[in-house]
């Protein structure tokens, strides 16, 4: 039985990965999972603990878990557990001891890597613009290096932005 082929799209706040994520999912009509810490955000304090993350994370899995049920087809998620591994490490200095486990075992086809070429906009949710930005997008750029995954930069403005990543995904379909 053929598996789906999962994207995930990665990256600093305010990079166009939700809206990526949804225009991919629409163009290639595949399945789209929003961010999860947004939604659980806006129903949970902003003030978030290790807790919080680890529930983030355990929702990021049963995303995947779902997206294993019906027809083969292109599933697209916003953000995924790279992102949330990062954030640990970020906030806390540490992570749960399973999530390494999880990555490793819930693979990835291809990761969008949404390059910081955009102005950072402010939202209730994001905290980490200007400098830590950057310094976040090496992060999430050293680990799928690190892990060997495979991935595309994807940078550009408005539509342009778009049309690179449907470029990279019909690499990946063509390859």
């Amino acid at each position: 039985m053929r598996k789906p082929i999962r994207i995930a799209i990665t990256g600093p706040e305010s990079t166009a990965k939700s809206t990526l994520a949804r225009n991919l999912a629409s163009y290639f009509d595949g399945t789209f999972y929003p961010e999860y810490a947004r939604e659980y955000f806006l129903n949970h304090s902003t003030d978030y603990t290790y807790h919080d993350l680890e529930q983030i994370a355990r929702k990021q899995i049963q995303q995947y878990q779902e997206s294993e049920l019906g027809e083969p087809e292109l599933v697209f998620f916003d953000t995924w557990l790279i992102i949330t591994k990062i954030w640990f490490q970020w906030a806390y200095q540490a992570e749960p001891d399973w999530l390494e486990k999880e990555i490793d075992n819930l693979p990835i086809d291809l990761y969008l890597l949404c390059l910081p070429d955009i102005p950072w906009e402010p939202d209730p949710l994001r905290e980490h613009g200007g400098e830590e930005r950057l310094q976040l997008f090496a992060a999430y750029k050293a680990e799928l290096i690190k892990r060997e995954l495979k991935f595309v930069e994807i940078g550009g403005l408005g539509e342009q932005r778009v049309q690179n990543a449907i470029q990279a995904v019909q690499a990946l379909l063509s390859a």
